[in-house]
Parts: structure tokens; C-alpha cells; sequence
């Protein structure tokens, strides 16, 4: 992980990832949990701003601080950043579900993931979150332009194959369509797709959202070929900003994951 850091790191400052909205400031985060020793992953974009900032904007501080920034390792410039640093930024990132989580945003996940018996929160700490793109951005993946996204996958497309291959993930869970669309391009793959009616979002005015299941393996990502073959599953809901996500719709998910993940490690 340190090599791969390492990269990350120094790449900051690149002018196309700066023109891209990355908080030059803050840390990357390759992983929210450890993934050394969990067992199933959910995947996302991007990590949100709110890692780093208080929804007035202002940084993070004291006993509030997630992950770690310039001014929290006293650095000037990331071209400082020593081993040292490198090992606490790691640490952080495995410590995360143990200190001041983004809970607003991970108890929906952990929700779905909780018909297992993996979580990212004590007793179990077996699952850990990563993301496609491990900067944070100072404004939503939605808001950037196709060529700003394209350049952060470009760029880090191949981190989250390293860290798979350091890791003792069982499964990936993909989280909303946008994160399968981009998963799929970075691996150069197709998962197979189904309509689970269960999952449909009820419209007043049309017959409502579709609801999709996907479910495949992943032998390679961003042109990193992976020591093994990894099971993936996930559904085209992005529970955290989908609009109209029922009780319901949550529920027949977390089953649906839970009966996939059985399969796969029983």
C-alpha cells in the first residue's frame, strides 16, 4: 500500500487533477477500513468532502478529524511527506471505522450489508469501503464534467487493483449504477444484469424506477491483474441520493445481498 500511497501522493498536484476539483490539501484514501483483514468491500466513486470539512466548509479538526491533511501532519507541501507520514496516513485509513466515521453516509451501507455476517463496525470490522477514485473532490462526481472524470479514473484506475491484491476481500459490492458503469469500464467487463421487481421505486407519475441486479467476477482492474478471480455483486440504486428509496426497496436489497454472499462463501 505505502508504493501505491506513495503515487498517489505525488500526483496530487498534477495540474489536470487540480483543474478535476481534488482537494489538494487532504490526504488520498485508498481504503475506509482495513482491508487487509475484510472480507467483503462495498465500492463507491469518490470519497465525499465531508471528510474533510464541516458543511460550512471549514477543515476538520481535533476529536472531528477522519483522515489526515497538510496541516494535521504540520506539512507545507505533500512532496515533504516522508515514511512517516505515508504509515500514519495508512493507519488512519484502517483506524476509520474505530474513531469518527461519516455515519450519515456508511450506516445506509452497513445497513445492507448487515443479512451477513460482515459489517464495518464493532465486533465485526470484516468489511472495509474503497473507491474508484480515492481523492476527494470539492464538489459531487455528478457535478464534474465527463473529461474531469475521465481523468481521475485515468489516473488512479489501477490503485484499487493493488489494494485487492493486498487484501483478503471475498466480494466487492457495487454501490448505484454510476459506480457499476465506471467499475465495468476500469475492468474491461460486462456483469450480467437482472430485473428484480422487488427493488422497482414507486413514481406517482410513471410506473416507477427499475431495479437491477448485477453479478459477475473481476480477474483484472485498471490494467492490474488480480491474484485471483474476485466474485462481484451490485444494484443499480444509489441508496444514498436515489430519490424515493423505500424501506422497502433497502430491505429486499439486503436480502438479495445476503442470500448472493451466502452463496459465494458458504
Amino acid at each position: 500500500m505505502i508504493a501505491e500511497l506513495s503515487k498517489l501522493v505525488n500526483q496530487i498536484h498534477n495540474p489536470i487533477l487540480s483543474e478535476s476539483y481534488v482537494i489538494q490539501w487532504g490526504a488520498p484514501i485508498p481504503s475506509f477500513g482495513d482491508w487487509t483483514s475484510a472480507k467483503i468491500a462495498t465500492v463507491g466513486i469518490n470519497p465525499s468532502n465531508r471528510e474533510f470539512v464541516k458543511g460550512s466548509g471549514a477543515e476538520l479538526e481535533g476529536s472531528e478529524r477522519r483522515f489526515h491533511t497538510l496541516k494535521s501532519l504540520s506539512l507545507t507541501d505533500w512532496s515533504e511527506a516522508s515514511s512517516t507520514h505515508l504509515n500514519s496516513i495508512v493507519s488512519t485509513c484502517k483506524e476509520y471505522f474505530k474513531s469518527n466515521p461519516y455515519d450519515s453516509w456508511f450506516k445506509k451501507l452497513d445497513f445492507l450489508l448487515s443479512g451477513t455476517e460482515y459489517s464495518y463496525y464493532f465486533p465485526s470490522y470484516l468489511a472495509c469501503h474503497l473507491d474508484l477514485v480515492p481523492y476527494a473532490t470539492s464538489c459531487k462526481w455528478g457535478n464534474l464534467s465527463i473529461k474531469e472524470k475521465t481523468n481521475l479514473l485515468s489516473y488512479t484506475g489501477d490503485i484499487l487493483g493493488h489494494i485487492i491484491n493486498e487484501s483478503s476481500i471475498l466480494i466487492l459490492v457495487l454501490n448505484g449504477k454510476s459506480v457499476v458503469d465506471n467499475f465495468e469500464k476500469l475492468a474491461d467487463l460486462k456483469l450480467d444484469r437482472q430485473i428484480i421487481s422487488s427493488w422497482t421505486l414507486p413514481r406517482k407519475t410513471s410506473t416507477g424506477v427499475v431495479g437491477y441486479g448485477y453479478q459477475g467476477h473481476v480477474k483484472e482492474i485498471g490494467g492490474v491483474r488480480l491474484n485471483r478471480s474476485i466474485p462481484v455483486i451490485g444494484y443499480n440504486h444509489n441508496i444514498q441520493s436515489s430519490f424515493g428509496v423505500t424501506n422497502e426497496v433497502l430491505i429486499e436489497i439486503k436480502k438479495w445481498i445476503a442470500s448472493k454472499v451466502d452463496e459465494i462463501v458458504r
